[in-house]
Formats: structure tokens, sequence, C-alpha cells
């Protein structure tokens, strides 16, 4: 378990994909080791550290966030999805939509950018290409598959619509 320099643990009440849980971690912890070392859902990424990548992405009461610099004491009493809540079978349509089209590449920033996908498809269920632009525009991909994410966000949300 990570402390602070001075050592402060408490127990933060946190609702990380429905599910209740009762993490003993310093509250200035990013979000992101909590999700990962502390609650054990290894999905979410952590790629650059600095909030910079989107790697690390998940949702807070349904608005995309960079939890590596996001301290999960701000995240207690709210609701966290990471990509693992996003559907229990891995059958979002955003996800359905990531596999059709073979978006992945090494896959390593694909958690983050299907949760700015699903995020986006939420407030706007139909994006211009400059709307997905725009929102996508934080996450980065080392292999360049921004043409595929385009066109399997415009899948979903044709899916969803």
């Amino acid at each position: 378990m990570r402390t602070s320099k001075s050592g402060s643990v408490m127990a933060l009440d946190l609702t990380i994909n429905g599910k209740a849980h009762t993490l003993d971690v310093d509250p200035a912890m990013p979000l992101l080791w909590a999700i990962r070392d502390v609650a054990g859902l290894t999905g979410t990424k952590y790629g650059c550290g600095k909030a910079l990548c989107g790697a690390c992405v998940v949702h807070l009461d349904g608005q995309p966030v960079r939890s590596c610099n996001f301290p999960v004491s701000a995240a207690a009493g709210r609701a966290i999805t990471t990509i693992e809540g996003l559907s229990e079978d891995g059958n979002h349509p955003v996800q359905r939509a990531w596999r059709a089209l073979n978006v992945p590449q090494c896959g390593y920033c694909q958690s983050g950018q299907i949760m700015s996908a699903a995020a986006l498809l939420e407030r706007n269920p139909e994006p211009s290409d400059a709307d997905i632009d725009t929102a996508m525009s934080g996450n980065i991909c080392r292999c360049g598959t921004y043409t595929r994410i385009r066109q399997a966000i415009r899948k979903a949300a044709e899916e969803l619509a």
C-alpha cells in the first residue's frame, strides 16, 4: 500500500462499477492506483502519469476523467466506471465496433480510447467528425489507428441510434 509522506491512510468508500468498495489508502493517491493496485481492476492503464495521453480514462459520474492524477479522495461518494464496468460481457456498442473494425494494434491505449468514446456517445449520440476529433483529441495512440477509431465511433453511434 502506498502512503503519503506523512503516512496518512484512511478508509474511503468508493463505488466502482456499481459495487461498494472500502479502500484503506492515502487520500492523495491517484485514483488509477487505487483502482489497479488496491481494488485489483487492471483494465485501466498507466500511460504518462501526467494526464496527457488518455490511457487512464475512467468515468466519474458519467464524465471522462484522467485517473492518473485525480486524487482518490475526490472520487469518494461518486460513481466510478472502469473499462471492466462499461459492459459486464464486453459487448457495449463501442466495444463491439472496436472489434468489428479491428481498431487496436498494440492495444495499450484502447481502454482509455473506448472510455472516452463511450462518454462522447452518451452526451452526443450523433457526433460529427469535428465532435469526435475534439472529444478524442486528448487520447494518444502510438500506433496511429485514429481513422479506425473514428470509424468505430460512427459505427457505435449508428447502433445506438
